[in-house]
């Protein structure tokens, strides 16, 4: 029987070098591979995002941002753990840990282009 394992989303970036560092410094993921200059992988445990030197509309990353829309929703256990982490690696926190109406704990951090990914745990 056929199953998906993995969903990566793809985030245009101005400056792959600058969001790669962004991602292993600030983050803690791994450099999975980089193609040609423009294309990258990133990957956390079995979270995959990649990266694609490509222009984007600073009006749809505005949009996304006054309305806290996600780019990506990461599941993850020991949210606390993981806040406390990234807090210490100077990622960009820009919606504090704290549990939802809707059960979860989570957290959101804004990467270097505008992308919102939010960090979050059930219970």
């Amino acid at each position: 029987m056929a199953s998906i394992t993995a969903a990566a989303p793809q985030f245009l970036v101005e400056k792959l070098d600058d969001s790669l560092a962004f991602y292993e410094l600030r983050l803690g993921f791994s450099r999975d591979f980089v193609y040609e200059n423009f294309y990258a992988s990133v990957s956390r445990d079995r979270a995959i995002i990649h990266l694609k030197c490509a222009p984007k509309l600073e009006a749809e990353r505005a949009h996304r941002r006054s309305g806290d829309h996600l780019d990506a929703y990461l599941v993850v256990s020991g949210v606390g753990d993981l806040h406390a982490e990234l807090v210490g690696r100077g990622a960009p926190i820009t919606r504090p840990l704290q549990q939802r109406p809707w059960g979860t704990r989570d957290f959101y951090v804004e990467d270097p282009d505008g992308y919102i990914l939010c960090f979050s745990e059930a219970g």
